[in-house]
């Protein structure tokens, strides 16, 4: 079973059964083993792997417990706290988390009550854990951004330098996402002012405030709904539901602008090719730095290109059809296909991904 079929398949379990959750252990054994082992890929019956009920005593805190400790090569690398099922996750309440995170050698913790699930690292003050989280996974309303970044803590590909790398990034971009919405929904005096200033001539009294106040409510559901509209005629004229539209960036350049911009109205990325992308990234990051590794979807394959360059072709993947493939390249640039079964698949080919890379340093 592909990652997202995993992921899909707990987040049904949550709608189904999270009214019958009324305990903290109960919610432990019906959502956050399942969430460790099927969608982390971590073995919770392996003690080398996954430690519940883990003691680590601090200063004069003796005998306290985290929940799970995760262990790689012999080393703790994410601390699991859990609330009850339908309890909010106040950060206040994770006193543990901050306590352990500073005394182990882990750089990611999770604060979660079976169906959020709100993830720390030390991005304010070396070995001291934020109080923000730099990623939330809500089962129950799962963003698609979030996919990419959740696979990098899986055990097949975890990888905690391009984690944190990209926490901060992450972080800063969730505390936008909900600034905007709550700017959209209520606007403050600063958003409704920075907006009348540019369309209106006069001064900013309190009483155009006020007007302006609700001017600037409707407009930005108005525009909210024309968003929404546009999605929808696209749907209705034929793109898929649940896929992407690439970038300009995306697409292999035509002879003529005109064929570019058709072009680039056939190309949708999937996130199964997203996925696959990362798979790779994380396998080539290991010889080359993570930001010259880009991405290419064409009608055609989607490629994996190092430094955005046509002329060096790490690989490309070939979903368009039932059978997938990945295409690996050889020193003359001859791409040869494999078939696969599944993501996990590329992972075989390592190796030849890494030396495909070494063709171009």
């Amino acid at each position: 079973m592909e990652f997202i079929e995993r992921l899909s398949a707990l987040s049904s379990k949550v709608r189904q059964q999270g009214a019958s959750i009324q305990t903290e252990e109960a919610t432990k054994t019906a959502f956050v083993m399942p969430f460790i082992n099927s969608v982390l890929g971590y073995d919770v019956f392996d003690p080398h792997e996954v430690v519940p009920e883990f003691v680590c005593d601090v200063g004069t805190k003796k005998g306290e417990k985290i929940d799970y400790a995760i262990f790689m090569n012999g080393d703790v690398q994410i601390l699991i706290e859990c609330k009850k099922f339908g309890e909010s996750l106040n950060i206040n309440h994770a006193s543990q988390l901050f306590r352990y995170f500073h005394v182990t050698n882990a750089r990611i913790s999770i604060l979660t009550n079976g169906q959020v699930y709100r993830f720390f690292t030390d991005l304010d003050a070396p070995n001291k854990m934020d109080e923000k989280p730099f990623l939330e996974l809500d089962l129950l309303d799962i963003d698609e951004h979030v996919i990419p970044e959740l696979q990098k803590l899986t055990k097949s590909a975890f990888d905690v330098e391009s984690i944190i790398s990209a926490a901060g990034e992450l972080k800063y971009v969730s505390q936008l996402k909900k600034e905007i919405a709550s700017q959209f929904n209520a606007p403050s005096d600063e958003f409704v002012r920075f907006f009348a200033s540019r369309v209106y001539e006069g001064m900013i009294t309190q009483k155009v405030r006020e007007q302006f106040s609700e001017l600037t409510r409707k407009a930005v559901a108005q525009f909210l709904n024309d968003q929404i509209n546009d999605r929808l005629k696209s749907a209705m004229s034929g793109t898929p539901v649940g896929t992407f539209s690439a970038p300009a960036s995306a697409v292999v350049p035509a002879s003529s602008e005109g064929k570019a911009e058709a072009d680039e109205d056939r190309v949708h990325t999937t996130l199964e090719e997203l996925e696959g992308f990362h798979i790779v990234k994380a396998i080539v990051r290991t010889v080359v730095d993570s930001k010259r590794i880009i991405h290419r979807d064409t009608q055609s394959y989607f490629g994996v290109l190092l430094d955005d360059n046509n002329r060096k072709p790490i690989c490309r993947l070939h979903f368009n059809r039932s059978q997938k493939y990945i295409g690996i390249f050889d020193k003359e640039k001859s791409e040869t296909r494999h078939p696969i079964a599944s993501l996990d698949d590329i992972y075989g080919f390592s190796d030849a991904l890494k030396t495909t890379v070494g063709f171009y340093e």
